[in-house]
């Protein structure tokens, strides 16, 4: 098995991973291993953990047990566990949240601007002195992000305040503001909550298109069954902070452990 980044290689791979809180167990030994260019979903009833994973991977947890390896775009290894949220993010990890995180009070433009200075080259002197690469880093900001909402097709709302967007805009916004970090790992978290079907259906193309587009290996939590057997190459299942199964959309959809905890009885009429 490679356990390098480069194309098919390891992106991500978590050992025997546990969060406790007091005396919750919430996440149990938790293992699994991501790609290069995979899309997977993570998947399991309220409560179950997955929510507490992806915090343990970006950093807003330290786990209380495990390991997590992260290699980035250039194939270099890294040991996750016990680093902040803005460091991995600088490593290229990055995410959405289940309740959206908008600067409600800034353009939508701005919000987008924010994520890119951790990409800026000028220094504090060329921003003090307002000097030639200060500019330059403006330039290339103001572009980059009138590219990003272009494909989102949101470009033309740029300047007005976060605040003021449907709800589904709010979370395309979201999801762009996470790849303007450059993301080698983008982390997903319910990204089709409140939306319509229309939106919904639009949001699964969209999330397949980005992980083209931006060369993503994606990590998703969703509760939308239509979206995430419709996208997923693979998914996880977690109960009672344990994984229960793990394999593809049909696999799972037939898997008597998670029919059971999870899917329902209906599931095994509609397949």
């Amino acid at each position: 098995m490679a356990e390098r980044g480069g194309r098919g290689g390891l992106r991500l791979k978590v050992s025997d991973l546990s969060m406790i809180f007091g005396g919750l167990r919430a996440v149990s030994g938790f293992s699994c291993e991501l790609y290069h260019g995979e899309l997977v979903g993570l998947i399991g009833p309220n409560g179950a953990g997955k929510t507490t994973v992806f915090n343990m991977l970006s950093g807003i947890y330290t786990p209380t047990g495990g390991s997590i390896a992260y290699w980035d775009r250039q194939a270099q290894a890294h040991s996750v566990g016990k680093k902040a949220p803005a460091a991995l993010n600088r490593m290229g990890i990055s995410r959405t949240f289940q309740n959206i995180r908008l600067f409600n009070n800034l353009t939508v433009e701005d919000n987008v601007r924010i994520a890119l200075h951790a990409r800026r080259k000028a220094n504090p002197l060329d921003v003090l002195l307002r000097l030639r690469r200060f500019h330059v880093d403006e330039e290339h900001m103001v572009e980059r992000a009138g590219e990003l909402l272009s494909l989102f097709k949101i470009e033309h709302k740029k300047g007005e305040l976060a605040r003021n967007l449907p709800y589904g805009e709010q979370r395309k916004l979201e999801i762009v503001r996470a790849l303007a970090s450059n993301p080698a790992l983008l982390l997903l978290d319910e990204p089709a909550a409140g939306m319509n079907p229309q939106e919904t259906e639009e949001l699964m193309q969209l999330i397949a298109f980005i992980r083209e587009k931006f060369n993503l290996t994606i990590l998703l939590i969703e509760h939308d069954m239509r979206l995430v057997m419709g996208i997923c190459e693979r998914l996880m299942v977690l109960d009672y902070g344990r994984t229960i199964a793990q394999g593809s959309p049909e696999e799972i959809r037939k898997d008597p452990a998670v029919v059971k905890a999870y899917l329902g009885e209906e599931a095994l009429i509609d397949t």
